[in-house]
């Protein structure tokens, strides 16, 4: 495909310098602004920063439409490059390219992205937010059957996974074991305790063929990063993470818009992203997926280029993705058994960070220069794509 020279220029040209989480699990007496603000706090200090030296800001929340304003009246900032673009979960993964772009004509120096939710135990949660999503966010084709969104959607494409391709239960069970392997590793989890294949595949139905151990988690929790120029990155105290590749496609918001149930617009974005950074899925060491379902891991592995169409669930079988497995996916546990406050995708990043720093603790992946992060808005809608690196993959 043809990756335009301005935008393969921008390959490597920034750099995360800073990570951080705050609340992850149960955020009990916060905000969810002061759970962003503790998450972004932490990220600047982890960059030798302080909120002076940012003047830059990306953010959304799903329960303000604009959400950039109240962030920069809290953090006392004065940003002069703002990003408030909202396509769900992937809304961080693809803040990333405008970020570069305002970076590299010099727009900003530091900019900081963030995110903050207690949809877990904010009065106003998960069920309130539906009903009001109803009437701001209409689906007309979809919303006067009353699904139990999102749910319904993905399990509609699992079922259809499952017809098409000969997918099974008990595929996507490896999904959700595998989450949990890796989560059992990661003391910022918030679901470690022991699962099984016959755990995931005996636990209640809520909405077949997706049981409650084949969704995500329902959490608060906070996330930030920083982005700076990669001209800086020897100043800086923490290694730096370079952004190889980013891309964003959007191709539908219902998922009864989807020209076909098993295939996404991460097709597109991880090919552009992959063309930019100029690697292909072979030179990736690990992903960090966003699995809000399991059927989520097996489109995007698919989609993504490390396996063909329709061959995910097999690809998956025998602990492929767990902790020993013949590719690190989710290392942090993911949305299934990490951390998932209604959005997931900055979460993607940091972990990626983290492992790319050697900073990952007992579930560290050994010798790790490359990783994908990849997010994903709405019901299989939006699909961001980020391809990050040491110096060593310059």
């Amino acid at each position: 495909m043809h990756t335009p020279p301005a935008l393969r220029a921008l390959r490597g040209s920034a750099v995360i310098a800073g990570v951080a989480t705050f609340g992850c699990g149960e955020a009990t007496g916060y905000t969810e602004m002061e759970v962003l603000a503790h998450a972004a706090r932490a990220a600047v200090a982890d960059a030798g920063l302080t909120m002076r030296d940012i003047d830059g800001l990306c953010t959304a929340s799903v329960l303000s439409t604009m959400w950039p304003m109240p962030v920069t009246e809290y953090l006392g900032l004065n940003p002069r490059y703002i990003n408030g673009t909202m396509v769900g979960g992937s809304s961080f993964v693809a803040h990333l390219l405008p970020a570069m772009m305002a970076l590299q004509a010099g727009q900003c120096n530091a900019v900081l992205v963030c995110y903050g939710s207690t949809q877990r135990t904010s009065t106003f949660g998960r069920s309130e937010i539906a009903k009001a999503r109803r009437v701001m966010d209409p689906q007309p084709y979809e919303t006067p059957y009353e699904p139990m969104q999102p749910l319904s959607a993905y399990a509609l494409a699992a079922r259809r996974h499952m017809h098409q391709y000969g997918t099974t239960r008990r595929d996507l069970a490896e999904v959700a074991v595998a989450a949990r392997a890796w989560a059992q590793l990661n003391p910022e989890a918030f679901m470690r305790d022991p699962l099984s294949i016959d755990d995931v595949l005996k636990a209640r139905m809520v909405s077949d063929p997706l049981s409650v151990r084949d969704c995500c988690l329902v959490t608060d929790g906070g996330g930030a990063l920083v982005l700076t120029r990669a001209d800086r990155a020897a100043s800086l105290p923490r290694k730096p993470v370079y952004v190889l590749g980013n891309a964003t496609a959007n191709w539908n918001r219902q998922i009864s818009s989807m020209h076909d149930l098993t295939v996404t617009a991460a097709s597109q974005s991880g090919r552009e992203a992959f063309a930019m950074a100029g690697l292909a899925p072979r030179d990736i060491g690990l992903l960090e997926l966003y699995d809000a379902f399991t059927i989520n891991t097996l489109l995007f592995l698919e989609d993504l280029g490390f396996c063909p169409k329709g061959e995910g669930g097999r690809f998956v079988q025998g602990g492929a993705i767990a902790p020993g497995g013949r590719l690190p996916v989710n290392t942090n546990g993911g949305g299934l058994s990490c951390v998932h406050p209604g959005m997931y995708g900055i979460f993607t990043l940091i972990e990626a960070v983290r492992q790319l720093r050697g900073d990952a603790g007992a579930r560290q992946v050994a010798g790790a220069v490359t990783a994908l992060a990849h997010g994903n808005g709405g019901t299989l809608s939006s699909q961001a794509t980020a391809i990050l690196g040491t110096a060593d993959a310059l």
